[in-house]
């Protein structure tokens, strides 16, 4: 798993990486660009924009949603990260942090209409996943939704097809998403692929 200096080295070349692993529809990021789009468009479609990104990266995202005119809060891992997306996004308020270890406390005194965490969440195990979504869930404003796009699963025997197929290109130091076992402790919890190895996973407030 990358560590923040990882992360850092990683900022410039980060976009070039995962638009060549999605133009060419392989793991990780195949179907990359056609789920952010789709969360562009629900977090857009809705009446208000005060928009939590966890884990914002470069702000391939979420510097889009900035400059349709949503109002753009968001946490990362990375200093070379922040940077770059407040190069992009220079009224947004992103602090650097990890959300491993939870939100920042000044994110917390907001309520924002949508949370979205693309490609980020899969650095926390099963039941961090549940408590971090606990956790965002009274953040929301009424109406609200946590939209994730991320390697993602229906099924545990779909995960492991994924991985038998990818042979040594598999991560094995990150914890994808597997709906079927989110959903007992989260019923609220729905699930859209977007490839073989990508999906949408949406919590309304």
């Amino acid at each position: 798993m990358l560590d923040q200096k990882g992360f850092d080295l990683w900022a410039e070349g980060y976009d070039r990486s995962v638009e060549l692993s999605d133009e060419e529809a392989r793991y990780p990021f195949a179907g990359y660009k056609a789920l952010l789009n789709e969360i562009y468009n629900r977090v857009l479609a809705g009446p208000h924009r005060m928009v939590l990104d966890i884990g914002f990266g470069t702000a391939f995202l979420t510097s889009r949603l900035y400059q349709a005119g949503a109002q753009i809060f968001g946490q990362d891992f990375s200093a070379e990260m922040v940077r770059l997306a407040r190069e992009k996004m220079p009224e947004a308020r992103l602090y650097q942090g990890d959300f491993t270890q939870g939100l920042r406390a000044e994110l917390k005194e907001n309520r924002y209409d949508a949370v979205i965490a693309t490609y980020s969440l899969h650095h926390l195990d099963g039941g961090q996943k549940v408590r971090f979504l606990r956790e965002l869930l009274p953040l929301l404003n009424e109406g609200g939704r946590i939209y994730i796009g991320d390697v993602a699963f229906r099924t545990r025997a779909e995960l492991a097809a994924c991985r038998e197929a990818e042979g040594e290109k598999w991560d094995p130091d990150e914890i994808y998403f597997v709906f079927e076992e989110l959903k007992k402790d989260i019923p609220a919890l729905t699930f859209e692929p977007f490839s073989y190895c990508a999906g949408l996973l949406t919590l309304p407030k």
